[in-house]
């Protein structure tokens, strides 16, 4: 997991190819009133998802894991915290993995949280467990998904 500012992003742009192409569209482009929706900017490979999720408590925020994806989770509105539990400590699977939605989701509670203020940025990698939308009201967000 990596939690960073959008005015900083070039060091977080060498750990993938893609990443570089995900953070330029993010920092050139205006969420604010934009409607929910999935951009493919590179097929499946790079998406952008915009997002609005009802915030929720921290008790209530399920754990998930992605093993096709890494996400870029960025909060346009709203200040988000984020939990995290690493993958190897998940032990009790809610359902199976859904390959189809690239989820897996676990009923054990993230170990750290994380704040994270519009203007910055958290990466999570396969083996990050992170439990996202923790706040009030409405979140609107961007996750960019990049393909391992």
């Amino acid at each position: 997991m990596i939690q960073g500012s959008l005015k900083n992003t070039l060091i977080s742009e060498k750990l993938h190819p893609l990443f570089a192409r995900a953070f330029e569209y993010i920092n050139n482009t205006d969420f604010t009133d934009m409607e929910p929706c999935k951009i493919e900017l590179e097929g499946k490979k790079l998406m952008i998802i915009v997002a609005e999720v009802n915030g929720k408590k921290s008790e209530e925020a399920k754990v998930e894991v992605h093993r096709q994806y890494i996400d870029i989770q960025v909060p346009i509105t709203e200040t988000e915290c984020m939990g995290w539990r690493a993958l190897d400590e998940c032990q009790s699977p809610v359902d199976s993995y859904n390959s189809e939605k690239d989820i897996l989701f676990f009923a054990d509670a993230a170990t750290s949280f994380i704040t994270v203020q519009p203007g910055e940025f958290a990466i999570f990698f396969p083996e990050d467990g992170h439990a996202p939308g923790i706040g009030s009201g409405t979140i609107k967000k961007v996750i960019a998904k990049v393909m391992i």
